[in-house]
């Protein structure tokens, strides 16, 4: 743009802020892009824990509904087998939910850190070409 005098100073301003800002959305989604995983993960996880908790209550309560006498031993294991469930699920999910928010605020601070040293190309480049 230093050797390009034939727009006016304004319209090489304009095309430095509109390099800069093209630059970042096509590097944003190239960030971004493994992100819907881990909010995939997320979701899916607590859908998983709770399928593995309703298996769990069905085999408990299907031991109770077969034996004549409860079946203590039967009963415990579904009631186990639920709540292992439940905590993979959650704790699954919750993990994928702190990577998200972590690498998400990575994205963000990138992100306007680059806006910033746009915005300081273009006040540089502004100030020396008067």
């Amino acid at each position: 743009m230093e050797k390009d005098k034939s727009l006016p100073k304004d319209q090489r301003i304009v095309s430095i802020q509109k390099e800069i800002e093209e630059a970042t959305s096509l590097e944003l989604p190239a960030l971004e892009q493994n992100l819907v995983v881990l909010s995939t993960i997320a979701s899916i996880a607590t859908l998983m824990g709770l399928l593995g908790t309703v298996i769990g209550m069905i085999k408990a309560f299907s031991a109770l509904a077969n034996a004549g006498a409860p079946d203590s031993v039967a009963l415990a294991s579904g009631i186990s087998e639920a709540l292992i469930n439940t905590a993979l699920g959650i704790g699954t999910s919750a993990l994928a939910i702190i990577f998200y928010n972590f690498f998400t605020t990575k994205i963000d601070k990138l992100t306007y850190s680059i806006d910033e040293a746009g915005f300081t190309i273009v006040n540089t480049y502004a100030s020396k070409n008067q």
